[in-house]
């Protein structure tokens, strides 16, 4: 068995942090498997204290301790001038040390130091677009010191490999946490649900085109009560509040990741909306709210997006290349008569999630990159 250190922004706040949702998982499953796992996190942290401002943030932090009582989670002070030798005895004796991309320049120095002298490898963890939008700000990480790098896709590995002149890379998908995403049976309150934040810009057009725009037509078909919307998420704009009032779709908010099973059983169908960059320079990288929303048993229809890795099966969700396309699908699946289509795409999708895309996949096939290639 191994020691598996982790160090990343924040595992106990998911305000605007997708990362949490993989690794937290990740940890779980890997601890599962008999390693030893040690997540390591700054006391103080950007998403930490922007979760303390929503009103459910406390209980938000609080049902993160709850449900993963097995991760061995450790704080340290970033500014504590004896860190250094904090970071020794907490990393003694370990065989792996993987650093989220989501790091600070001086943690990654520091830990690239402690390397040469606890003997440990040491493997850099990318869930973002950077690498390709902003290569420098990558570079700038020390990224080709690492002992290998591990890409949440095969269009950011072959970033690495052929932009960076990394021959160590690994494709390591995020996936679903099935201890936590999983089928539950609850009252229809909506019709349509989505989670996710505005986007910087990066997905403002497409929210409109396939998600807003459509979601106004259905209400004006069905009304108010027969088609009720809810879009959940954090750093929305003004026009982008606006443009969902407009629409009578209703604002949610910030809404705990952990909490995202329940909404979505109490949900007819959900979308998914990928920023422009994954459908560019990086294709084939899913959200990981695709394996959340699949895994939970609710039917999805997607935005523009090309499977080229072939994660998923024709009809494990519905893709369409327009909104009116959108509207029509959508339309479809909240149509009474055609609940059995609705209900075969549930199954299917969950179907192919559990059998390649939980975070149990992951754990193994992590053990097995540490193993037989980093280690080996």
């Amino acid at each position: 068995m191994l020691s598996i250190a982790i160090f990343l922004h924040t595992l106990r706040s998911d305000w605007n942090n997708g990362n949490a949702h993989f690794l937290r998982g990740l940890a779980r499953e890997l601890g599962s498997l008999g390693h030893t796992v040690r997540v390591l996190e700054p006391v103080t942290n950007w998403s930490v204290e922007n979760l303390r401002t929503e009103p459910n943030g406390e209980a938000s932090l609080a049902q993160f301790a709850t449900t993963y009582p097995d991760i061995d989670l450790r704080l340290y002070d970033p500014t504590d001038p004896d860190l250094r030798n904090e970071l020794m005895r907490e990393l003694h004796g370990f065989d792996a040390v993987i650093v989220h991309e989501w790091n600070e320049r001086g943690l990654i120095d520091l830990l690239l130091d402690l390397r040469s002298e606890l003997g440990f490898r040491a493997l850099f963890h990318d869930t973002h677009h950077r690498a390709s939008s902003s290569p420098e700000a990558i570079r700038s990480l020390r990224v080709d010191e690492f002992d290998g790098v591990l890409a949440f896709g095969d269009a950011l590995t072959k970033i690495y490999k052929e932009r960076f002149g990394i021959t160590e890379c690994w494709t390591l998908h995020e996936a679903a946490d099935t201890t936590v995403f999983y089928p539950r049976e609850a009252p229809t309150e909506q019709e349509l649900i989505w989670v996710g934040n505005w986007g910087d810009g990066e997905r403002s057009a497409e929210l409109r085109e396939f998600l807003i725009r459509p979601a106004r037509r259905l209400r004006e078909q069905y009304g108010p009560e027969g088609f009720r919307a809810t879009i959940y998420g954090v750093r929305y704009p003004a026009d982008g509040l606006a443009a969902l009032a407009d629409a009578g779709i209703r604002y949610g908010g910030y809404l705990p990741n952990l909490a995202a099973p329940d909404v979505y059983a109490r949900s007819r169908v959900t979308m998914h909306v990928p920023r422009q960059q994954y459908n560019d320079a990086l294709t084939g990288i899913p959200t990981i709210r695709v394996f959340e929303a699949l895994a939970s048993g609710i039917p999805l229809v997607s935005a523009p997006w090309q499977d080229t890795e072939e994660l998923f099966r024709p009809g494990d969700f519905t893709l369409v290349s327009n909104g009116e396309d959108a509207y029509e699908e959508l339309n479809l699946l909240l149509d009474p008569e055609e609940r059995d289509n609705a209900q075969a795409q549930i199954e299917q999708g969950l179907a192919t999630v559990l059998a390649r895309h939980t975070c149990a996949h992951r754990a193994a096939q992590l053990t097995r990159i540490l193993t037989e290639e980093v280690l080996g």
